[in-house]
């Protein structure tokens, strides 16, 4: 155990229907990105029961390989309790955390980190690796997966689709 942050002692403080809302709000950022042809990732942070947080993808648009939701969002709710440390908050995520931002979750002391769909490529918080509940670090967050998986991943699969789509008229359009 490491100052009281024993992963036995973390568990969800939130109710299905709370984690249901507060994923829908990262859902609507997500779609913020996909409206500008982003990757649609949104994240949250929730702090008792407020919204300090909100960040979607924007590493096109910045050509910024950090511009990741999680990273906007734990900036944010910094600053609006103008400290560093977010012990008692919850972040949602639509997709799985990746090494940047699982690292981000640490270091801020995030408790509880929810997301929607996995990342089977990169995924640090359950998938491929789990840095979140590794107990080698000196913060240890809840994790929970599969909060509205399905409209999360949908999202990222329709993203992809049209994406795909629209490279195979171009690529049809460059023939003729």
């Amino acid at each position: 155990m490491k100052g009281g942050n024993d992963l036995s002692e973390k568990t969800s403080s939130l109710t299905i229907a709370e984690k249901e809302r507060f994923m829908q709000e990262a859902i609507s950022e997500a779609k913020k990105a996909g409206a500008i042809k982003e990757v649609p990732i949104g994240a949250i942070v929730v702090l008792d029961g407020q919204i300090i947080g909100r960040g979607h993808n924007l590493r096109e648009e910045s050509q910024d390989a950090t511009a990741h939701a999680e990273m906007f969002a734990i900036k944010q709710a910094c600053e609006a309790i103008d400290n560093w440390r977010l012990e008692r908050a919850q972040l949602f995520v639509t997709l799985e955390p990746c090494p940047m931002c699982s690292g981000a979750m640490i270091l801020s002391r995030v408790n509880e980190v929810y997301y929607g769909a996995v990342d089977p490529k990169g995924g640090t918080a359950g998938t491929l690796m789990n840095l979140l509940e590794d107990e080698r670090f000196n913060h240890v967050a809840y994790v929970e997966s599969g909060i509205l998986k399905q409209e999360c991943g949908q999202l990222l699969s329709n993203f992809f689709k049209k994406l795909r789509e629209e490279k195979k008229l171009l690529k049809n359009q460059q023939k003729d």
